[in-house]
């Protein structure tokens, strides 16, 4: 991989200070230009075709100039704005353009090369395009957008940003990597489809055309074939829509600097980034190792006791460096004994206690938040969903009695006995996602709250209450979440999967006006009218069974009776042959959402005809947005939705696994600290037991350091000697 010229780098040497030194000493009438020459020539500045970097090698004497290593001649060029050559008359416009991409007539791009090509670009964009014709840096091509109705826009194409902290951060590179690599990034730095046309899906398909063309005609000018795409998008403008639909990915926003405004005192409008791969390897050809940055990761990787806890962990934003060191090594001592407390744990080591709680009983109010603590992992949850076709982004929420603690602050109150008396604790609405197979990629967002009691004086009815003060909004929040991230991995199709708690007009509302790929699947509890004739239930069960298949219905814990609960006897798991019916159809909108038009939705019909005795047979409707194409995605959607108990599989390894339910500190923020942590190893140990059944070809040094390998190996020979003997 051809690594870029370090020119100011090399002349910065000493020894290159001192040649620049004598060459303008001992040449009165030596210019910039000479003297960049001499340089290029004396340390082989040179580019693809063998041409002279002469710019590059100014532009860096001029930065050592500044730090007063020497002094340069005077400029021979004329300070003043740059005026770019423009055609005398204006472009015609385009004539007859089409409402569909796909029926414009002969659209094709065409390289700039020639001045008056160059002229029809340069008008175009002082015409059409906010921020004119430029001036652009560094390497450039420009495109012309052609088509027998006339020219509809054109393409800039410049140098990458010199730094960029969302982008840098994505890629994973630090400081020596970018500097030599920084040449195969570049910029999309004008996008322009004139005003006059309005034609739908032309900007994502002429966007799909120039990265096709473009890293070919720029390998052939420039010499290096680019590996990375970037743009910017000022919302004030427009909405990024385009590149998304083109498969471009929302990697965070700018800061607004500019491209010398920490240096010149510049600022600019805050701009979405985009970026996208023109190799998928990029990341590997830069020198960069696999899982830099924010790319895709393998299910399996980096969750070995050696490393688990740094990838899950390290660099949380918790205020101190040392905290964040901290909260690594309470994870991993904590890992290795999770039903202990860490007094336990730590087995007498007093320095390891005193640690422990000077980062639980940090204040209230200091960065040392739920939030922060599962930030890493967070973005490694994202990671492992990039390399998966499907992920189910499940939610579900849960009640943490803490009513024994009557001294902590600041809990909620999740319940009544039948005495009336309250509970204290914390309900936690969480996010989990887990690919099609089952197995956990991690915890997406979490929300712990305290609730409150309900307020007895609301005088509103439910239906006017707004959805953003009810309990239920979680679950938009959730779905939300959802679609910001969908944006950062446009080849991964997101399924909302929910519980009836979640079967509410407004959240598919909400999915239907963001227009997003994000998916939902919800069991229905209300029967809800439809625009047809009968309701949601009887519309479903009065079609045809599409199919039969065998389930297994998990087992059923029992639970007593409470104020508003029935008791639930305890059932073990069993299968269940079902039937499987599924229609499309629409629902109406309730009176509380009138001025709204109905939903298009799908419906799932799972039914047990014949369960056995005593026992109430499986009937489930599935209500999903998922478009369903033949039985074989009914299917998947039936299989999706009893994949939903691993959330409560999470919750139980939580709460009896790891014991948080045992944890008692002196304010509910203190309590949040340490359920954070053990929810990232709550799901290592679900994650860790699912991949030895689901993928025993594993090696085992995924799962187990040398020594741990050592000892099994040791007590299963052990054990076949003994099973001779017997």
């Amino acid at each position: 991989m051809e690594i870029q010229n370090q020119i100011k780098r090399t002349l910065s040497q000493p020894e290159s200070i001192e040649y620049v030194i004598s060459l303008l000493s001992t040449k009165e009438d030596i210019t910039r230009t000479t003297l960049a020459d001499q340089l290029c020539d004396e340390f082989k500045f040179l580019d693809f075709h063998g041409k002279r970097q002469r710019a590059g090698c100014i532009k860096a004497l001029r930065q050592l100039e500044k730090k007063e290593f020497f002094a340069l001649p005077p400029s021979c060029g004329r300070p003043g704005k740059r005026n770019p050559r423009r055609l005398v008359e204006p472009v015609p416009e385009p004539q007859g353009v089409p409402e569909e991409a796909g029926k414009v007539e002969d659209l094709r791009l065409i390289l700039v090369e020639s001045e008056g090509q160059m002229r029809l670009w340069n008008e175009l964009m002082i015409m059409d395009h906010p921020r004119g014709a430029g001036p652009l840096v560094g390497r450039q091509l420009y495109y012309l957008v052609e088509s027998e109705h006339g020219w509809l826009g054109g393409f800039g194409f410049s140098s990458s940003a010199l730094h960029l902290q969302a982008r840098d951060d994505w890629i994973g590179w630090d400081w020596e990597i970018r500097r030599g690599n920084l040449h195969h990034v570049v910029n999309m730095s004008r996008f322009l489809i004139r005003s006059s046309v309005s034609c739908r899906n032309l900007a994502s398909r002429l966007l799909g055309m120039v990265m096709r063309k473009l890293p070919e005609d720029y390998q052939k000018r420039y010499g290096n074939r680019p590996l990375l795409l970037e743009s910017f998008v000022d919302t004030a403008h427009y909405t990024g829509a385009c590149y998304r639909a083109a498969n471009w990915q929302y990697i965070g926003r700018t800061k607004g600097y500019g491209r010398q405004g920490l240096l010149e005192g510049k600022s600019e409008s805050i701009k979405d980034i985009y970026v996208y791969p023109l190799d998928e390897n990029f990341r590997i050809k830069m020198g960069l190792s696999e899982g830099s940055g924010l790319g895709a990761i393998k299910i399996s990787s980096g969750i070995g006791d050696q490393e688990w806890a740094e990838n899950e962990f390290g660099n949380a934003p918790l205020g101190d460096k040392r905290l964040s060191n901290r909260l690594v090594e309470v994870a991993a001592d904590k890992a290795v004994q999770p039903g202990n407390s860490y007094c336990s744990v730590a087995k007498g080591d007093w320095p390891k206690v005193k640690a422990y709680y000077r980062l639980i009983d940090k204040p209230d109010d200091c960065e040392v938040t739920m939030s922060n603590i599962l930030l890493p992992h967070r973005k490694r949850t994202i990671q492992r969903m990039k390399d998966q076709e499907i992920v189910l982004c499940i939610q579900d929420g849960s009640d943490l009695n803490y009513s024994t603690l009557e001294t902590c602050k600041n809990l909620g109150v999740i319940g009544t006995n039948q005495t009336g008396a309250q509970s204290g604790g914390l309900h936690l609405h969480s996010t989990y996602a887990v690919t099609t197979t089952g197995l956990p990629l991690g915890i997406l967002d979490v929300e712990c709250t305290a609730p409150k009691p309900k307020v007895s004086k609301e005088k509103r009815p439910a239906s006017e209450i707004p959805i953003e003060e009810k309990k239920t909004f979680c679950w938009i929040e959730g779905m939300r979440d959802c679609v910001d991230l969908q944006a950062q991995m446009p080849k991964t199709t997101l399924v909302n999967v929910m519980d009836r708690e979640a079967d509410f007009f407004e959240l598919f509302d909400e999915q239907r006006r963001n227009g997003s790929n994000v998916d939902l699947l919800v069991r229905a509890k209300h029967d809800r009218k439809t625009t047809g004739e009968q309701n949601l239930f009887e519309t479903v069960k009065g079609s045809s069974v599409q199919s039969r298949i065998n389930i297994k219905v998990p087992r059923q814990s029992a639970r007593p009776k409470k104020s508003k609960q029935k008791a639930r006897a305890k059932l073990p798991s069993r299968t269940a042959e079902v039937s499987v019916r599924y229609i499309r159809t629409e629902l109406s909108a309730p009176l509380n959402c009138k001025d709204k038009d109905p939903v298009q939705i799908w419906i799932v019909h799972v039914s047990e005809e014949n369960p056995p005795a005593d026992t109430k047979g499986v009937e489930w409707f599935l209500l999903t947005t998922f478009n369903m194409k033949s039985v074989d995605d009914a299917l998947s959607c039936v299989k999706w939705y009893c994949l939903r108990w691993r959330i409560e599989d999470w919750h139980r390894v939580l709460k009896f696994g790891c014991g948080v339910k045992k944890i008692a500190h002196k304010t509910a923020e203190r309590q949040k600290r340490a359920i954070a942590i053990n929810m990232v190893i709550a799901w290592r140990i679900m994650l860790m037991t699912l991949l030895g059944r689901e993928t025993p070809e594993l090696p085992a040094e995924v799962l187990f350091s040398d020594i741990e390998i050592q000892v099994l190996a040791a007590y299963a020979k052990k054990k076949i000697w003994h099973c001779h003997i017997v």
